[in-house]
């Protein structure tokens, strides 16, 4: 018996049938989004005139404060008990989640 998979990507933004996955980077933070060719043609024109403005760059190396600290020179247990105080769900246990460092180090 043969199997065939078909996989369609649907527009994050209406769901509706998307043609391409747009990757970006804003503040060290990858992001990837599927869009239709409108919403694809919308973002990419919106973001013009900054892409003109910048400068490429090869990540977030040397900047500081635009990427996390490696896991053990920050305190996952302080991080841990600040979200639990705010009502954050935080994993007990492994690697605080990404959004909880980043809510910590903008409320610190």
């Amino acid at each position: 018996m043969a199997r065939k998979t078909v996989v369609v990507l649907k527009d994050d933004l209406d769901g509706s049938e998307a043609i391409v996955t747009v990757e970006f980077a804003i503040d060290g933070i990858e992001y990837e989004i599927d869009l239709n060719g409108e919403h694809a043609s919308e973002l990419r024109q919106t973001l013009g005139r900054f892409i003109e403005a910048a400068r490429k760059s090869s990540g977030a190396r040397g900047r500081p404060g635009l990427r996390q600290p490696p896991a053990g020179s920050r305190d996952a247990k302080a991080i841990r008990q600040w979200a639990l105080e705010k009502g954050l769900k935080v994993n007990a246990r492994g690697r605080v989640q990404g959004d909880i460092v980043e809510q910590y180090q903008t409320g610190h």
